[in-house]
């Protein structure tokens, strides 16, 4: 290769970087109950809206839907109506977003393809999906080179999860039987109503599950740091008060728990957006 030609693609390759740079960058946390998202202004600045995760049907029709339902995209098209009165007025003409989105550790690719039908709206750049429980965890600042446990306390979704280094090595779902739990169903069910002393013993199940599967002890070193409480159920003093106990050790929920989420995106999107691959095509949504 001459060097005119390697001078010609080093700057074709610079272009499209800066090009995906200049991108605007979007953070979704697309939850059952409410939607958030993280959008930057100027330098070292940026804005996150809050809203009911509720989209209305075709022009003439008036009826209210819910585009998710436990976690899980069931209506991508009333969810992409939903992003687009959201987040076009966001967008300017012809750009390409780079986005990132919470999702459910247990996600899977069925749920990753509706977030993406979602999206395709919006002609983004690049979708990436990173797990609830690692954004929180970002969000809060915490120390990833050690041992820890998330609670993501959600409306419909409660999950517990175990970080080592930073990625996660086990989840487990709070469940009724086949249905997911979440902050939501307190005070429902025909056993007397789901209450939050039994929402924290589902929880206390779910982590000695950890202990017992984990290898290294690193469960129980990530149990003796404290678990970290992200979601609106953080919000809530008398689960929190109800988890410490049941748990034997003290709880430490996110600042603001129930935008940790969607912030804890923006941090990763802020360093995701330098990366090379955000050079490339649309890709579906992914891990990160």
């Amino acid at each position: 290769m001459t060097y005119d030609a390697r001078v010609r693609v080093t700057t074709a390759r610079r272009g499209t970087a800066w090009r995906a740079l200049r991108s605007p960058g979007i953070a979704l946390d697309l939850g059952s109950a409410r939607t958030r998202i993280w959008t930057r202004g100027g330098p070292g600045a940026h804005t996150v809206l809050d809203v009911p995760t509720v989209s209305f049907g075709p022009a003439g029709d008036t009826g209210v839907l819910r585009p998710v339902a436990r976690g899980a995209v069931v209506d991508p098209e009333g969810a992409a109506r939903l992003l687009t009165r959201l987040l076009a007025p966001r967008v300017p003409r012809y750009a390409r977003p780079v986005i990132v989105c919470a999702t459910p550790v247990p996600g899977g690719p069925e749920h990753r393809a509706a977030l993406a039908a979602a999206l395709a709206g919006l002609r983004p750049r690049t979708v990436l999906a990173i797990d609830a429980v690692r954004a929180l965890a970002l969000a809060a600042g915490a120390d990833l080179s050690r041992p820890l446990l998330v609670v993501d306390l959600g409306a419909q979704l409660t999950e517990v999860a175990l970080l080592h280094g930073g990625v996660v090595t086990a989840a487990r779902r709070i469940e009724r039987g086949t249905a997911d739990l979440g902050t939501a169903d307190l005070g429902a069910g025909d056993d007397g109503g789901l209450t939050a002393g039994r929402l924290a013993a589902r929880v206390g199940e779910a982590v000695a599950d950890l202990l017992r599967d984990e290898p290294g002890h690193r469960a129980a070193e990530a149990l003796g740091r404290g678990p970290l409480l992200g979601g609106g159920g953080a919000l809530r003093a008398e689960l929190v008060y109800r988890l410490a106990r049941q748990l034997d050790t003290s709880v430490h929920p996110v600042p603001r728990p129930h935008t940790a989420a969607v912030r804890g995106a923006g941090e990763a999107l802020l360093s995701a957006r330098c990366h090379p691959a955000l050079a490339a095509p649309v890709t579906p949504v992914h891990p990160t």
